[in-house]
């Protein structure tokens, strides 16, 4: 067994360590952090939001809806098919997103009527 002699600054720590500690502690906590860039586009809005708060869909399911339903994230839809989305259970495939595109907005209604019969006189 060893004995040690602290009567030469066995409390003294050298400012290289201290460095080196320090260096290393900053490394660790730049890599703890893991920072996430803002999604890019309406698309990657939606798919962000759909994993977030639409627990029945994955995100290849989130990624694939929100592209087929583009034209309401252009129209500023994308809310309300995300709330509409996650109020429904499973499956969450297109016919979902679908259901959920085609009943939020100015689509609300079904769309326009359908056109008149055409005439039943025809001239020969």
């Amino acid at each position: 067994m060893r004995v040690f002699d602290c009567r030469r600054g066995c409390g003294a720590v050298s400012v290289g360590a201290v460095n080196r500690l320090a260096l290393v502690a900053w490394i660790l906590a730049a890599f703890a952090c893991t920072v996430e860039s803002p999604p890019r586009g309406p698309e990657a809005t939606c798919v962000k939001a759909c994993t977030a708060r639409a627990g029945a869909c994955t995100a290849s399911e989130c990624a694939r809806g929100c592209n087929l339903v583009l034209d309401r994230l252009v129209e500023r839809e994308g809310d309300n098919v995300i709330a509409c989305m996650a109020h429904r259970r499973p499956p969450c495939d297109d016919r979902a997103f679908a259901h959920c595109a085609a009943r939020i907005g100015p689509h609300a209604d079904g769309g326009p009527p359908p056109p008149p019969p055409p005439p039943d006189d025809f001239e020969e």
